[in-house]
């Protein structure tokens, strides 16, 4: 069941005798660490719990404007849509697979908590989990861990003992449940270490393919991706693929047989990586700096955010335990050449001494041009383009997964009926 619970809102006045109004500091919670009212942006942040069963919207104060209770837990990702529904991922009972950030169930849930749409993506060789997005044609999109037996991964060059999980994308129409579209890493690997096996190659001379072996497989999750964001202008998609320190760029304008191979789609190249960035030593590339050291949330900036075109990415910072969110210029062109510098620009950067989580975490560019990151293990940080912290709400021990951000006039939240 949902539960409302109200709090002061983000506009705070008072009246003077003189019958003029002038704003003033509100009454903040016990969780506001940094509360500067000249800098902050007046929206609302609805904070994911990792994991959990709930989720809320806050406001500035730190008052909870309203929040939600759910039957299962989440899996992680959360989002308000139109309408005041949810869409998430949520966890599955007595799953095959269970690696750290599983889900295996995706719901739309609607305003009264009754579910709108369900499905069930959960077996013995696949499970959906981390992230869910709907897509502009009224699609679902989520990632999914594919299980390869021992045998077919070490045919296909893999050094490994076990099964691995590499990364899959399905895309699901909802109105019949039918899977429209699906992209497979396992399509696009290349190997340098035995010429008798497939997918034998040079991996500097290939980056458009996956180095099979960049990364030991101890327990069979070698990817770990866990995050995505589409572009709609571009018809891509960005994944974060965390134990390769990068986001990989693929082609969603491919029909399934197409994502299979390498050639089809809009720039004809098939399901092989348009572009990738983060971490040249990922593909062999003796050119270019890396940036990523674990990585969440690739969030692209679109047309009412200031920073239009340009990408967000968290780096969790687990080389030196700092982390570090980036605003990052993006080729026009997806372009990747061997042994060239082919990283994107940075525009603009935050970090902090106290800035670090080495887990989940994400950052979203608000109307007024401020950051708002989530640091998962501490809650939410609002800075301003110069670096200036106006706002900090401390979660008092709550893991979070993400947040979003929502302005008060934005139809999620006049959806919800707040006032009533």
């Amino acid at each position: 069941d949902f539960c409302l619970s109200r709090g002061l809102g983000d506009v705070y006045k008072r009246q003077d005798d003189d019958n003029t109004n002038e704003n003033i500091d509100p009454i903040l919670t016990p969780n506001i660490e940094v509360y500067n009212g000249n800098l902050i942006d007046n929206s609302y942040t609805l904070a994911v719990e990792n994991g959990g069963t709930k989720s809320y919207l806050l406001d500035k104060a730190g008052n909870r404007i309203k929040e939600w209770q759910f039957d299962d837990n989440l899996g992680n990702d959360l989002e308000l849509l139109p309408g005041g529904k949810f869409l998430g991922i949520f966890k599955s009972d007595n799953p095959s697979i269970s690696f750290g950030g599983y889900g295996g169930i995706v719901k739309i849930i609607n305003p009264d908590g009754s579910i709108d749409w369900e499905y069930e993506y959960s077996s013995e060789n696949f499970i959906s989990h981390h992230d869910v997005e709907l897509l502009p044609n009224g699609n679902v999109l989520f990632i999914v861990w594919e299980k390869i037996d021992t045998m077919e991964a070490q045919a296909n060059g893999f050094v490994t003992n076990a099964p691995i999980y590499p990364e899959t994308l399905i895309e699901i129409n909802p109105l019949n449940n039918e899977v429209v579209w699906q992209w497979r890493s396992f399509d696009h690997l290349i190997q340098d270490i035995d010429n008798t096996l497939l997918n034998y190659g040079s991996v500097s001379d290939n980056p458009q393919l996956i180095d099979c072996n960049y990364v030991v497989v101890n327990n069979g999750d070698f990817m770990h991706a866990n995050g995505i964001d589409y572009d709609q202008e571009k018809d891509v998609i960005y994944l974060s693929v965390n134990f390769y320190n990068e986001i990989w760029v693929i082609d969603h304008s491919t029909t399934t047989d197409q994502a299979s191979t390498n050639i089809g789609g809009n720039y004809n190249k098939g399901g092989n990586l348009l572009y990738r960035f983060g971490n040249p030593s990922a593909y062999k590339n003796t050119e270019g700096t890396r940036l990523f050291y674990s990585n969440h949330f690739p969030n692209l900036l679109e047309d009412n955010e200031p920073g239009e075109g340009n990408i967000l990415v968290y780096n969790n910072g687990t080389n030196n335990l700092q982390s570090i969110v980036y605003e990052l210029d993006l080729p026009n062109n997806f372009n990747l050449i061997p042994n060239t510098n082919n990283e994107p620009n940075i525009v603009w950067s935050f970090t902090d001494p106290d800035l670090f989580h080495g887990r989940v975490s994400g950052a979203v560019r608000l109307k007024n041009g401020n950051t708002l990151i989530a640091e998962g293990d501490y809650g939410f940080w609002e800075v301003t383009t110069e670096g200036t912290v106006a706002w900090k709400f401390n979660g008092l021990g709550v893991n979070f997964w993400r947040c979003y951000s929502y302005d008060l006039d934005d139809q999620e939240i006049l959806d919800l009926n707040l006032e009533e």
